[in-house]
């Protein structure tokens, strides 16, 4: 539901253009790692991977989206994971997106674990990624498809004024944003040597989103970092 609610509505608030690698291609049980910017980012890649490839993935998201009465419970009865960020039960998180992958099932996730502080609209490379990921491709043998997103921060970005501001006036701006889909990988059992791999690449995702909508950071090979 949430992919198909993501591909009706994202059209409505700009214009979403997606590209791919000529070796991307998406096998059962595949891991999608996303950067990410915004809140309203995860709706540009579910819209995006359901318009080119066909696939509807479990989300890995901050369990206070299921706090929210309507929403909740469907994102309880499609799968979804809940993050419980910061407590005991954050590790339960990777073993419940074993079990879908396990399954056949799709999982989507940020390797950065939350949206950088910023206040700005505009693009900069991912931020340093958490471990989770390479613990589970290696605890799974799961592929890893790295995908690279720009435009959210131009629907929703900074303080709740600004955000409330730019959902409401993104409809009348319609401002462009691109999702690029980049050629899966299998990491190396190593830990640290597969999140480098995995940010690398997504890093290259996204500097193909970011640059195909004309964003410094891109076209001036701005390196990662990360604030706050």
């Amino acid at each position: 539901m949430l992919s198909r609610i993501a591909a009706h509505v994202v059209p409505f608030f700009g214009r979403l253009t997606v590209t791919s690698d000529p070796g991307a291609r998406v096998e059962p049980g595949s891991i999608f790692v996303v950067n990410h910017t915004s809140l309203a980012d995860p709706a540009l890649v579910l819209a995006a991977l359901r318009r080119r490839l066909s696939v509807e993935p479990v989300l890995l998201a901050t369990s206070g989206l299921w706090r929210i009465p309507v929403l909740g419970r469907a994102l309880t009865r499609e799968g979804h994971v809940p993050v419980h960020r910061n407590s005991a039960r954050a590790a339960a998180a990777l073993d419940h997106a074993a079990v879908a992958l396990a399954s056949g099932r799709h999982v989507m996730l940020y390797a950065e674990g939350r949206i950088p502080p910023r206040r700005d609209a505009a693009e900069n490379p991912p931020e340093t990624f958490r471990t989770g990921l390479a613990r589970l491709a290696r605890a799974t043998g799961a592929p890893v498809v790295p995908i690279g997103q720009a435009g959210a921060r131009r629907i929703t970005s900074g303080g709740r004024a600004k955000q409330l501001a730019g959902v409401l006036t993104a409809p009348v701006r319609r401002p462009g944003l691109h999702v690029h889909i980049g050629a899966p990988l299998h990491l190396p059992d190593d830990v640290a040597a597969a999140t480098e791999l995995a940010h690398g690449a997504v890093t290259a995702a996204w500097r193909a989103a970011a640059g195909a909508l004309g964003e410094l950071a891109a076209l001036a090979g701005e390196g990662p970092r990360r604030e706050g």
